[in-house]
């Protein structure tokens, strides 16, 4: 009898917060962007409503913040700041006037400051971007840093919606709806002006997606169908905006639109942006409601890479619309969202190309599944983070690959596509607008199924305990894939394995450029994993790839970061190249493991590279980086990266 008994649920721990006992409905955020002393200065106003009664204390989640002033319409409130977590900042607690019943509600402000220690804020000089003449700063909160931007439940498992006025002298957007002044308002009526950007988020979210940027931008729009109710368009410095348009002008409002008919409901956030940050940027793409944040590597001048939109967009539902409700469940997340992007694949180009995206997906949660065998819990779809744990020492490809490939699974073994969908349809009815856990997801499944007896009974023989929680190196059930995209990669690599003792001249006669010449990018990644996957070559191999095919000058950054990969395993002749690339990649999925490589090879080399450029990177890539190159010896490092 196979295990299908649902992970227990747990409170979110990575909170101080008293979510469970009061929490908030709405945020009115006031701010000021002060770019001299790179902090934001003003306050946040919570509506909030007891869960319970005998409620006399409100617990915020706040880290490396300087709180000013607490007050209910100018009264002040009693509050402490309790002594920082290492993990989880610092608790404020605040007193309330008067003891809440069930339902009762009550609003109070604080006033406060972030601080040049802000987790989640990365602040710019004007060399740091790309027109080199303003600053910039831009956010990410996620998983656990809307603490150190504002005071809040900094939890997934609660969601508000929220309001806000940011004062600055450059374009200010967020994660929400622009009320004030228009979109596409000229630069030279706002740049070294204080003008006010107002923004409204009508639906409710959870914190980790509270978004900010502000820099030298401007916004052109897409075209999107005739009579859909939202928009989209993209928001660039002005001197990358032609390539951003061109680049995403033709899929976006493709996916968008895709995406809703195998939701099964409409996009519900009506603006459809995405912001092309600078190079600095921690994650390929980060899912802010309303204002998708995306790496300038997506720039390839080919539109070969904007899957990662697919995914993005696939958030608006898994994710933004359903939330994990704690980060052990965060494949909820993840998991659905590479399962909704390869599905989008399949319907617009077909099931190849699906099946394919899972092949290069599978490579990359190898990866994660090896390195991450020194903590066996990471290797887990749902992570047993420990009290006060950072889920960003879990975070790998484990919730999107694992998780994507544990529903390609389901999906298989229930019938195929036209018996699982109707439940993917379902599950995205039943719960938008909440937060859930994976038992939520567990037993929506087999009471969906409860009426078909061949679903059913097939349903009942899978081992769900070995998905859920089971660790190790590989799945547990493997999956076949439609590999006809990836044959000619592996044939192609098989033939250069069988050349490996060649001299670069003889390679050189052997091989040509026609060789990849109807070559895919995704097929040119697999051709380059699938050599790393071979015994360590000689030097002459990435010479001879460098020389034949103009690898080590690819614009598409996957391209190029797999080149470098595999030229590193080879010795020292690439060290110095591939140093200064990832000097100004900013993208963790390429610059921790690049750092990892260029390390074993020349670890002075690294760690200078690092230290001479530390301040262009996120804090939350710098920190990992550190860890990566043993600079921090005290902490142990989670060494996974991802998109």
């Amino acid at each position: 009898m196979k295990s299908h008994v649902p992970p227990k649920t747990t409170p979110d721990e990575a909170t101080q917060s008293n979510y469970e006992d009061i929490s908030s409905t709405h945020l009115s955020l006031d701010w000021h962007i002060n770019w001299k002393s790179s902090k934001i200065i003003g306050s946040v106003t919570h509506a909030l409503i007891s869960h319970k009664d005998v409620v006399k204390e409100l617990h915020l989640d706040a880290s490396y913040l300087e709180i000013h002033r607490v007050h209910i319409n100018d009264k002040k409130l009693s509050y402490k700041l309790h002594d920082r977590h290492p993990v989880m900042g610092n608790k404020l607690v605040i007193s309330l006037p008067t003891t809440l019943k069930k339902d009762d509600t009550v609003s109070l402000t604080v006033e406060y400051s972030t601080t040049t220690s802000c987790t989640a804020l990365a602040w710019l000089d004007k060399a740091q971007t790309t027109g080199g003449d303003f600053p910039y700063v831009y956010s990410q909160c996620e998983a656990i840093h809307a603490r150190s931007l504002v005071p809040c439940q900094d939890t997934p498992a609660r969601k508000f919606t929220y309001d806000a006025k940011v004062r600055s002298t450059l374009p200010a957007l967020m994660s929400a709806l622009r009320v004030s002044p228009p979109k596409d308002t000229p630069l030279e009526d706002v740049v070294g002006k204080e003008t006010v950007y107002e923004y409204n988020q009508p639906i409710p979210m959870p914190s980790y997606l509270l978004a900010i940027a502000s820099g030298k931008l401007i916004f052109k729009p897409f075209e999107v169908p005739t009579g859909v109710k939202w928009n989209a368009g993209v928001w660039t410095e002005p001197e990358l905006m032609d390539a951003s348009f061109w680049e995403f002008k033709e899929d976006t409002s493709r996916y968008v639109h895709q995406a809703e008919q195998l939701a099964g409901i409409d996009y519900e956030w009506t603006t459809y942006d995405i912001l092309i940050q600078p190079k600095s940027a921690p994650f390929g793409g980060m899912e802010n409601i309303c204002l998708t944040f995306a790496t300038p590597t997506l720039l390839a001048g080919d539109r070969s890479l904007t899957d990662v939109i697919a995914h993005e967009i696939s958030h608006s539902w898994f994710g933004n619309l359903i939330t994990c409700a704690n980060w052990n469940s965060f494949w909820t997340n993840e998991g659905f969202t590479t399962y909704m992007e390869r599905l989008i694949l399949q319907f617009l180009h077909g099931k190849a190309d699906r099946d394919f995206s899972y092949i290069i997906g599978r490579k990359a949660l190898q990866e994660s599944l090896e390195e991450m065998s020194s903590e066996p819990r990471y290797q887990k779809l749902v992570i047993p983070y420990h009290v006060g744990e950072d889920p960003d020492e879990g975070f790998s490809s484990v919730p999107y690959d694992k998780g994507a490939n544990f529903l390609y699974y389901l999906e298989k073994t229930v019938g195929g596509l036209d018996v699982f969908l109707p439940f993917v349809k379902s599950y995205v009815k039943e719960f938008r607008g909440k937060s859930i856990a994976t038992a939520d997801f567990h037993n929506h499944l087999f009471n969906f199924f409860a009426d078909n007896q061949n679903a059913l009974d097939a349903l009942k023989k899978v081992d769900f305990d070995a998905w859920y929680n089971g660790s190790g190196l590989s799945l547990p059930v493997e999956l076949d894939y439609d590999t006809s995209l990836a044959d000619v990669a592996y044939s192609l690599a098989e033939k250069w394995n069988n050349q490996r003792d060649s001299e670069v001249d003889h390679l050189k006669e052997v091989f040509s450029e026609g060789d990849i010449h109807s070559f895919n990018s995704n097929q040119k990644v697999v051709f380059l994993e699938k050599l790393q996957s071979y015994p360590t070559f000689k030097k002459t191999i990435p010479e001879a790839l460098a020389t034949v095919y103009g690898f080590d000058k690819a614009q598409n950054a996957e391209i190029r970061f797999r080149f470098y990969m595999l030229a590193l395993t080879t010795g020292s002749t690439y060290v110095h190249p591939a140093a200064e690339w990832v000097s100004r990649q900013g993208r963790m999925k390429f610059c921790r493991p690049l750092f990892r490589s260029l390390n074993k090879v020349d670890s002075d080399t690294a760690k200078k590279t690092f230290l001479d450029n530390q301040s262009f990177y996120h804090p939350i890539a710098a920190k990992q980086i550190r860890r990566d190159l043993k600079l921090d010896e005290a902490v142990p490092a989670s060494t996974c990266s991802i998109v």
